[in-house]
This record gives C-alpha cells, sequence and structure tokens, in this order.
C-alpha cells in the first residue's frame, strides 16, 4: 500500500457528511465518483457553487431526454442524470474539503434538484399528453397529477432534509449541521435593506420560507429545541443525551435516504423503461408519501419522549 493511500481514505472519509446520515448506493457508486471530482476542482480552483451551477445543467438536459419516447435517448437523460447527481455529491465534498461553507451554496444546492424535476414533470407532462390515449382525451389531468406530485416531492424532500440536519445535530454539533432557526432568520431578514442587497434577501426570503414549512411541519421537535436552549442556552448539550437521542434517531434516517434521490430514480428510470412515465408520478403519490407520514409521526414521538424526559430531570 502506497503512502499516499492512507491520506486518502482519510480525506475520503472527511469528506463525507456522517455514516449514520449516508445512503448504502452513494457510499458504493456517487460518493467515491464525487470524491474525485471535488479532488479535481480542488486542484482547479473550482468552488462548490460552480459544480452545482453545472449539476442544473445536466440535470436540465436530462429531464428534456425523457420528453421523448425513445429509449436510447430516455437512457442518455438517465446518465446524465446520474453524472448531475455526482456533481451534486460533488459539490458538498468540496465545500467540507475546503471549508468553502455558505447558506447561499446550501440553498443553490436544494434549488439545484427542484431545476432538474421540474423540468422533468414537464417532460413527463407534454410526453403523456402526446403519446397516451388516457391522458390526450383528458390533457389537464396529468398536469393536476404533477403540481400535487411536485407539492409532495417538495415537501419529502424538505422534511428528510430537516431530520437529517437535526439528527446531525446531535451527532456532530452545531459545526457539523445546517440546522436553522426560523426565528432567526426572520430577525435577520428583518434588519437586511432591500437596497444593495436585493438578491442576498430574495434568497433569504426564499430559504426562511422554507424554514418555516420546516418547523410547522414537526411541532413537537420545536418544543424539544425550546427546552433544548432553555436548560442548555450555552447549546452544550450533554454527551448522554446527544447519544441516546442519536440512537432513537438513528433508524429512521434509512427513510430519509428514501425520500431523497437514489430510491426515486431507480423508480423514474422503471417508469421509463416501462414507457409509462406517469407510473413514476403514482409512487411519489403513493409510496413516498406514505414514508413521510410514518416518518414525521416516529420523529414527532421521539422528540415528545425526550422533552418528557427533560421535563422530568432525567438529565
Amino acid at each position: 500500500m502506497s503512502t499516499n493511500q492512507p491520506q486518502q481514505q482519510s480525506g475520503y472519509k472527511a469528506s463525507l457528511k456522517s455514516m449514520d446520515t449516508e445512503e448504502h448506493i452513494d457510499l458504493a457508486f456517487y460518493r467515491p465518483i464525487g470524491y474525485a471530482w471535488a479532488c479535481l476542482a480542488k486542484k482547479l480552483g473550482v468552488t462548490p457553487n460552480a459544480i452545482t451551477i453545472a449539476s442544473i445543467f445536466l440535470g436540465v438536459g436530462a429531464g428534456v431526454a425523457f420528453y421523448y419516447s425513445n429509449l436510447w435517448i430516455n437512457i442518455f437523460g438517465m446518465l446524465l442524470l446520474i453524472w448531475a447527481n455526482s456533481f451534486d455529491s460533488a459539490d458538498g465534498q468540496l465545500a467540507r474539503m475546503t471549508k468553502q461553507y455558505s447558506r447561499i451554496g446550501r440553498i443553490l444546492d436544494g434549488l439545484s434538484g427542484d431545476f432538474w424535476f421540474a423540468t422533468i414533470y414537464v417532460a413527463i407532462c407534454l410526453r403523456e399528453n402526446t403519446t397516451s390515449p388516457f391522458f390526450m382525451e383528458r390533457p389537464w389531468l396529468i398536469w393536476v397529477i404533477a403540481v400535487i406530485t411536485g407539492i409532495c416531492h417538495a415537501k419529502q424532500a424538505a422534511m428528510a432534509d430537516y431530520y437529517r440536519q437535526f439528527h446531525l445535530y446531535f451527532l456532530k454539533g452545531e459545526e457539523g449541521s445546517e440546522l436553522e432557526n426560523a426565528a432567526e432568520l426572520k430577525e435577520k431578514l428583518r434588519t437586511m435593506p432591500w437596497k444593495g442587497h436585493f438578491w442576498q434577501k430574495l434568497t433569504l426570503t426564499t430559504y426562511t420560507n422554507y424554514t418555516v414549512q420546516q418547523e410547522a411541519t414537526a411541532p413537537a421537535m420545536q418544543q424539544l429545541r425550546r427546552e433544548l436552549k432553555s436548560r442548555w442556552p450555552n447549546g452544550v448539550i450533554p454527551a448522554g443525551f446527544r447519544e441516546d437521542f442519536r440512537q432513537r434517531s438513528l433508524p429512521l434516517m434509512k427513510y430519509t435516504n428514501i425520500l431523497s434521490f437514489n430510491w426515486r430514480t431507480i423508480a423514474l428510470f422503471a417508469s421509463l423503461f416501462l414507457q409509462m412515465p406517469w407510473l413514476y408520478f403514482a409512487f411519489e403519490l403513493t409510496v413516498l408519501n406514505g414514508l413521510l407520514v410514518m416518518m414525521v409521526m416516529r420523529h414527532e414521538k421521539i422528540c415528545r419522549y425526550f422533552t418528557t424526559q427533560l421535563k422530568d430531570g432525567k438529565y
């Protein structure tokens, strides 16, 4: 084994968020490829945000390819989407390698997936309205289904990310998590003038609304956060409590991963191979919504349990 290999392995592990929150497909495929892209970008001086923007173009190109009924064009689109996601992995890994963290980068990273799937949804709708006799007779129906599916998709992705960040907060502390507080974001937004800060305020407004929706879906988590803040205002939560919460939260991480990219694309690719892309909407509306409801209910139960434990003086 060369002397560089242990260093490379150490660098690769440091580029990951945590083994608790990584998905098996990512570890086997996307993270190694993303790390290679990140190392190349670091040598060339390419920023994480530049990689994110490149991923947007690749993902949008994939969506356009899914409009066509030709399977080979669809396969080309699948390869583009895989390439886009390897860049999506690389931007985060590069940010952790180079300490180039920013809220703008986090917002841009989240928007990249929205651009991909918005294009994919439009492509599926246009395709079904020109190839499916059922939808050709009811052209409005597929668009209604797409809008409802898109709203559900946004909620699924937002809550998966939120629970992942909350888990990382207990695992790594504030430095290792991107957990936000809507009240603090609102205060920052209030004090930021539009003049001279238009784009910053616009993106912060979007991000604040995103965080508000996350918090509204998890009221028991907010109660737990308030209890933690009142008990340990300096943010230094005892290691025992952190580990206890981590152990109860860990089984839910597999659901956050299912609600993320990989299993969505497996379902999407399967629907394209079957020449029935509308099946992807059905998968999101049934399977993924079911997982979302279960995940929210279980996580809220965990948060209520630990809030009661704190109030009873168990920690």
